[in-house]
């Protein structure tokens, strides 16, 4: 089968709509602190991927997240990341992706050109996506999975507080990997 095959048994031109299980997917982030890195991690997201036929790059990506479902496993850090320093949760209570363009890439890899908003900035974005796969569930639903990643720098949302640490350098890093696990049910 071929890259843009979404392992579905939908006729060609039809579009699927799938909906974006929040309970087996995540949104995740990677941020260089001091010496080390911090990870977290969005619990709240939804959304949808549109294909149309049997492949992805005539689809149609949009994901949600509420911003201040963020953890980073710290009470006291994910209070100071919903304030206006970083996400300014009150003001700015969602992230959202929406795609522009589709590109296979290689066997089951793409390429997802998008929009991404963050504080009410939005930034274009490229996601590396892989189609994981897809099938019936043993409870009688169409499934298909997939994993993206992207790096962005968070001065380009303007979330640019930071400390100086005295040795030089800073408290927080600026490039913010982010990782993305879907698994979407197939609406009928």
């Amino acid at each position: 089968m071929s890259a843009t095959d979404t392992r579905t048994s939908t006729d060609a031109g039809a579009k699927t709509v799938w909906t974006i299980d929040k309970s087996h997917s995540g949104a995740s982030f990677t941020v260089r602190h001091m010496f080390t890195k911090v990870r977290g991690r969005f619990s709240d997201l939804a959304g949808t991927i549109q294909t149309t036929g049997d492949g992805f790059t005539d689809g149609q990506v949009e994901v949600e997240i509420k911003a201040d479902s963020i953890d980073t496993n710290d009470a006291q850090r994910d209070g100071h990341l919903r304030t206006n320093d970083f996400f300014g949760t009150g003001d700015n209570p969602t992230i959202a992706f929406r795609s522009t363009s589709i590109t296979a890439k290689g066997d089951n890899t793409f390429l997802v050109n998008g929009d991404l908003t963050i504080r009410g900035i939005t930034r274009p974005v490229t996601l590396e996506a892989e189609y994981e796969g897809g099938g019936m569930t043993p409870f009688g639903t169409e499934v298909a999975s997939w994993t993206a990643e992207t790096e962005v720098d968070r001065k380009d949302f303007d979330l640019t507080w930071n400390a100086p640490l005295e040795a030089g350098g800073f408290l927080i890093g600026d490039e913010v990997k982010i990782s993305l696990d879907i698994e979407a049910v197939k609406q009928s």
